[in-house]
Formats: C-alpha cells, sequence, structure tokens
C-alpha cells in the first residue's frame, strides 16, 4: 500500500503527517498530491495560522520508494519525469504556502524526504535525527530542490560534499550551520514545533506572510528592488487592521489581538 497523507489539527496549527513507517514514510503520488491539496485549503483557511510537517513513527521521511524508482525505470522516463514534476509541485506548494511551515524531523530525512524539510521555513529536529542526500549512494542525483535550498544557504563546496559524498549529517551540525533551528530531545521534534507553531499563530498572519515573502525573494534582487519590495510591504503591513492593533497593544502594555 503506497504512502498516506494525514491531517489534524492542533488549534490555529495544521499538521501534515507523511504515513508509511514501513519504508520510513516514502513518498507516492497519492501522499504528494494530498499534500498538495491540503496546502491549498489551509492557504484560503484564515482559521488555520501555521502548518507542521512530519512523519509517522521512528522516521521523517526516506524519500523516493525504491521499488516505485524500479517500476518506473521499467516503464521509461516519461513515468519519472511525471512524478519529479509532481514531487516538484509539492516543494512549490511549500515555497508559495503564505504562512509559516515548520519541518517536526525524526529519524531519517533522506533524499528527497531532506528537501522536503529544507522546503519548510524552518527545522526542528530530535537529537538522533540524520539528515542525508542519499541520491549517489544509487548512482543518482538529487531532485526535490534540495540543492537550491542547500546552495542558498551554504558554501559552495561544502553543498558539494553533501552532493557526492551521501553521508548523513547530524542535526548538531546542521544547526551549526544555521539550517536547522532547534534541536529536541528525542521523540519530542513534534511537540517542540508544534510549541514554535503556537508562537508564529498568535502572530499577525499579513505580516508573517510578508516577512516569508521579502526573505525568499531577498537573492534575486538588487537592493534598491529589495528596499522598495521592504517600502511597499511595510506600507501595506501599516494600515493593515493589525497594524493598528499592533501599535495601539504596544501603548496600552497589553498582548496583541491579531485577525
Amino acid at each position: 500500500m503506497p504512502s498516506e497523507l494525514l491531517t489534524e489539527r492542533h488549534g490555529a496549527v495544521l499538521v501534515l503527517t507523511l504515513s508509511d513507517p514501513a519504508t520510513r514514510n516514502s513518498l507516492s503520488h497519492q501522499a504528494i498530491a494530498a499534500g498538495i491539496e491540503a496546502l491549498s485549503v489551509a492557504e484560503s483557511d484564515p482559521q488555520i495560522r501555521c502548518a507542521v510537517l512530519r512523519g509517522d513513527g521512528a522516521h521523517f521521511c526516506a524519500g523516493g520508494n525504491l521499488q516505485g524508482l524500479l517500476e518506473r525505470r521499467r516503464a521509461g522516463p516519461p513515468a519519472q519525469v511525471q512524478m519529479l514534476e509532481h514531487l516538484h509541485q509539492f516543494v512549490e506548494a511549500l515555497h508559495a504556502f503564505p504562512k509559516p511551515v515548520i519541518a517536526a524531523v525524526e529519524g531519517a530525512a533522506a533524499g528527497a524526504g531532506f528537501s522536503l524539510a529544507l522546503a519548510c521555513d524552518l527545522i526542528v529536529a530530535a537529537e538522533d535525527a540524520r539528515f542525508i542526500l542519499s541520491h549517489a549512494r544509487l548512482g543518482l542525483s538529487p531532485d526535490g530542490g534540495a540543492t537550491w535550498s542547500l546552495a542558498h544557504s551554504l558554501p559552495r563546496a561544502l553543498v558539494q560534499q553533501l552532493v557526492w559524498l551521501a553521508e548523513p549529517v547530524s542535526a548538531r551540525q546542521l544547526q551549526q550551520w544555521g539550517l536547522v533551528g532547534w534541536v529536541s530531545d528525542s521523540g519530542k521534534a513534534l511537540a517542540e514545533a508544534l510549541r514554535l507553531a503556537q508562537r508564529l499563530a498568535d502572530m499577525a498572519p499579513n505580516a508573517l506572510a510578508s516577512g516569508k515573502e521579502l526573505v525568499q525573494q531577498a537573492g534575486g534582487r538588487t537592493l534598491d528592488q529589495q528596499l522598495a519590495a521592504e517600502r511597499d510591504h511595510f506600507v501595506e503591513n501599516l494600515f493593515h487592521e493589525n497594524g493598528a492593533e499592533g501599535l495601539q497593544a504596544f501603548i496600552d502594555k497589553r498582548p496583541p489581538a491579531f485577525r
């Protein structure tokens, strides 16, 4: 049975769970399609302020199902192209989602599983979590946007090392490199991610969306372009109802009640 994606609400937080523990939550068309649909629905739901992506059981995601890869190899390139385009639509959906997305990583985040974690805005990882671009061990190259995410965050030689040598990297090492924000005890990554998600859910969603867009697009802009974008977002948020609420709450010395 292929993996599936389970959804669960924790207040204002939507938890997306990749589920197929027998294969360490390897990816399937069904799970990917459900993830894209869940993000689309959540984007238009004002009651959902944040999302958490996790794996069912002891692992986050092992990436592509090897049996599925063999079957698509026999079927020919078009079948694999279709699968990759579907996966990449999920990656693009995570990037385009205007609300914060947190990866809660236990165990292995391998291959495209590592790519999905990198596509999230923030990563919480258990102490014993391991991240690996495992493709080279199979004579393959990375997918899911891993090289794009890493190249925008780390020196080129370090990214090349991760891609070529296909060695597991600990959560602590990725935290030192700035990719993992929080390291939890084993089995506690989801709980830590939910605590972080609730903090974000209490903030102004329009300001969070602006911050995400500004950060994502900064690397492709000149300074003048980024300054203009910051100006436009600032003015828009100042005249949003949450801007008025935030300023008044500060003056009143009370917590703001953002909508």
